[in-house]
């Protein structure tokens, strides 16, 4: 199924309320994934989250989609629909960039474990000279998490200095620190491959392929009413439509680490997309099996215990949307804001949650939401467990 035949199928389904198993079940009549429901519908009533968009999908069917409280709390309360939009945050790093990259991998443009000073020459300075592109995916590289806010600066090139000044915090290779400078690092990697902007690539090499029509760096302005609000700016603005990463923010929207806005028909396309390609079956994912597969499994330095694949987190402390019942070995990533994906090839599914748990001030966490969504989506999915 096309990657735009996939959505039409999503939107009827969130048309007609979206919940069950495929097929749908009776009005009223409690479903196999009522227990999911619950969980969302007691963590937004705690007021973890205003609301939250939870697709299940399995063995190339969606099995399970809702849309559950609301969008907006502040400056006015708005009911979620199925067009919402969210702020994918750091699920931008392993749905765009580092397919993107990947594709330059594919075409033999680098090897994982060359020195990204090779390709970046200013990136050797104050001691980076041996940190490789498979450091850098990995998050062993052994740099800091994140650039120095502390002051004043705005732009993509000024970022890209600064990534260059950098110094690491410990030796490349040597434990797993998780670092928004590798992403901002292998986006400056694929604008040199790709001799294009990070966005525009991404755009019609990633997400135009797709099908993904409502996935985009920079969404327009006639798409900010469907946007799900974060929270306030330093000059108490509601950011709504703009990224919520403060790093991103300052270079312009568009980077290696966030950036990337989506809805739920568009990231379900891409889940099914992903666990078609790997296994062999049609799909207009952009990249080979092979290339999946190196992607999905444990890529880390031997003998790590933190497991690491090329963008994708296997088996760290941030592996809490995996839950009880999908085992190591299945993958996926979380977004600040509160989205988070994890697909488990071994029983052909995925667990898709968009909230903005940061709406409207920032002080809610959906960790154990994702858990305990991921644990009682996987029983039902997975017979004996």
């Amino acid at each position: 199924m096309s990657g735009s035949s996939r959505r039409t199928m999503l939107r009827l389904m969130l048309a007609a309320g979206g919940a069950g198993m495929a097929g749908g079940c009776a009005a009223g009549v409690p479903g196999p994934f009522a227990p999911v429901d619950r969980l969302v519908d007691r963590a937004i009533a705690d007021g973890q989250t205003p609301g939250a968009v939870v697709v299940v999908g399995h063995g190339g069917r969606i099995v399970h989609h809702r849309a559950y409280g609301r969008r907006a709390l502040v400056p006015a309360r708005e009911p979620l629909d199925e067009g919402t939009l969210y702020d994918m945050a750091s699920l931008t790093k392993p749905v765009a960039t580092t397919v993107a990259l990947m594709q330059f991998y594919e075409a033999g443009a680098f090897r994982l474990d060359d020195p990204a000073c090779r390709y970046l020459p200013d990136f050797a300075r104050n001691g980076k000279a041996a940190i490789t592109i498979r450091h850098l995916l990995t998050h062993y590289s052994g740099l800091p998490p994140d650039l120095d806010l502390s002051t004043p600066w705005t732009g993509r090139d000024e970022a890209a200095r600064r990534v260059m000044e950098t110094r690491p915090d410990h030796p490349a290779g040597e434990c797993f620190v998780y670092s928004d400078i590798n992403f901002i690092t292998l986006g400056l990697l694929v604008q040199h491959f790709s001799h294009d902007t990070l966005d525009h690539y991404v755009q019609t090499r990633v997400l135009d392929p797709l099908g993904m029509a409502r996935s985009r760096f920079l969404p327009p302005p006639a798409w900010r009413p469907s946007i799900a609000p974060t929270q306030f700016d330093d000059q108490h603005v509601m950011l709504r439509g703009v990224v919520h990463d403060p790093t991103s923010r300052r270079m312009g929207g568009v980077a290696g680490h966030a950036g990337l806005f989506s809805d739920a028909a568009d990231m379900a396309v891409y889940a099914q997309a992903l666990l078609d390609r790997r296994a062999g079956r049609p799909s207009a994912y952009p990249l080979k099996p092979e290339t999946l597969m190196l992607m999905t499994t444990p890529q880390q330095p031997a003998g790590r215990p933190d497991l690491r694949g090329l963008g994708w987190d296997i088996h760290t402390h941030y592996s809490t949307p995996r839950g009880d019942v999908f085992p190591v070995g299945s993958f996926g990533h979380t977004g600040f804001t509160g989205t988070s994906l994890w697909l488990d090839p071994g029983s052909d599914s995925y667990v898709l949650i968009l909230t903005n748990r940061v709406h409207p001030d920032g002080g809610h966490s959906v960790v154990r939401l994702r858990h305990d969504v991921a644990t009682a989506a996987a029983r039902v999915l997975i017979p004996g467990t």
